[in-house]
């Protein structure tokens, strides 16, 4: 196989001209999963790197309101921030939704849920005796701490009436994107299906939900007019490594590898992005852990390797810059 034409160093630098990386995890986190970089220089970096934005992913904060400290800190940059509906926030509540639409520089997206997805939450676990095996399992508090309480979209039937409220926000709050966090493929389908109902204009569906759906529902949430996420944080080394990203107690620390969770390569990756389109999709990075580079090289190299891989440079463009753009509603 021959190698495509045209790729450089200096082309996936170039890249990054007016790119924005829509999944940063700079923001201040627990001791046990220490954080390479701080929010402001996240933003220096990236501004320096010729990027136009960024936006900050919290598990444990609205990051609109670091987004709003950032932003008076670093000039001709923008940082974005809103609001993951973790158990830290009580899973489905509409009153943290509000509070997050104007708190700062006001939510710039709604995510339902990371590690509090009863999906992931459940799936979560570790190799005990060459064994995977869940924390639900292993520790009963686990299960009635996280678990019982975490964020479940019915696939089907009535919604119940907080899941209804926050989808009516969203939907009366057009410059917010909705974000299906990490629930299932199933779920997911579902919250795209009704993102449509309510009339929700941008919606992003998670790299966690894209690693590990099947081709046939990404096209139909893509053909519904939702965003697909690919980040290079689900593909890098660090994936199976054991981390407390989420939990307080040390001793939920879980392998990213989840039963049945993701697979693939950045090879499966871009095969999806070309087999989907490149108009439907989005790179980021989910970067920022100590274990990884900085985000800004984490975007480059992801461009690098696409570029590798056959994806033309207008579409890694579209990738990078002009759906990110249109995510955020920005000119």
């Amino acid at each position: 196989m021959m190698l495509p034409e045209g790729r450089s160093f200096e082309l996936s630098r170039d890249l990054l001209q007016g790119a924005i990386d829509i999944h940063v995890h700079a923001t201040p986190h627990l001791p046990s999963s220490p954080r390479r970089l701080d929010p402001i220089e996240a933003a220096i970096e990236a501004r320096d790197a010729g990027m136009r934005a960024i936006v900050l992913m919290d598990v444990f904060q609205m990051s609109n309101g670091v987004a709003w400290i950032v932003n008076r800190a670093v000039p001709d940059f923008e940082v974005y921030g809103g609001l993951i509906l973790n158990t830290a926030y009580g899973g489905l509540n509409p009153r943290a939704v509000k509070t997050a639409i104007g708190y700062g520089d006001g939510a710039k997206f709604i995510s339902f849920g990371a590690h509090s997805t009863h999906y992931q939450a459940s799936s979560e676990g570790r190799i005990v005796e060459g064994r995977f095996t869940p924390l639900k399992d292993l520790y009963p508090e686990f299960r009635r701490e996280e678990v019982d309480r975490a964020i479940r979209i019915p696939v089907e039937g009535p919604l119940g009436d907080d899941l209804e409220e926050i989808l009516g926000l969203i939907a009366d709050n057009p410059h917010i994107f909705l974000n299906t966090g990490h629930v299932s493929p199933a779920e997911a389908v579902r919250l795209v299906d009704l993102a449509c109902d309510y009339g929700i204009q941008s919606v992003l569906v998670a790299t966690a939900v894209t690693s590990v759906a099947s081709i046939e529902q990404l096209r139909h949430m893509a053909a519904k007019g939702a965003f697909i996420e690919y980040t290079l944080g689900a593909y890098t080394h660090t994936t199976s490594i054991p981390k407390t990203h989420y939990y307080v107690e040390l001793e939920y620390a879980a392998d990213e590898d989840m039963a049945g969770g993701a697979k693939g390569s950045v090879r499966g990756a871009a095969e999806q992005i070309q087999e989907i389109g490149a108009d439907h999709c989005i790179l980021a990075t989910d970067f920022g852990g100590y274990t990884l580079p900085d985000p800004v090289e984490g975007m480059r190299g992801f461009i690098a390797s696409l570029l590798d891989l056959g994806i033309p440079a207008r579409d890694v463009r579209k990738l990078v810059k002009t759906n990110p753009e249109k995510l955020l509603g920005l000119d």
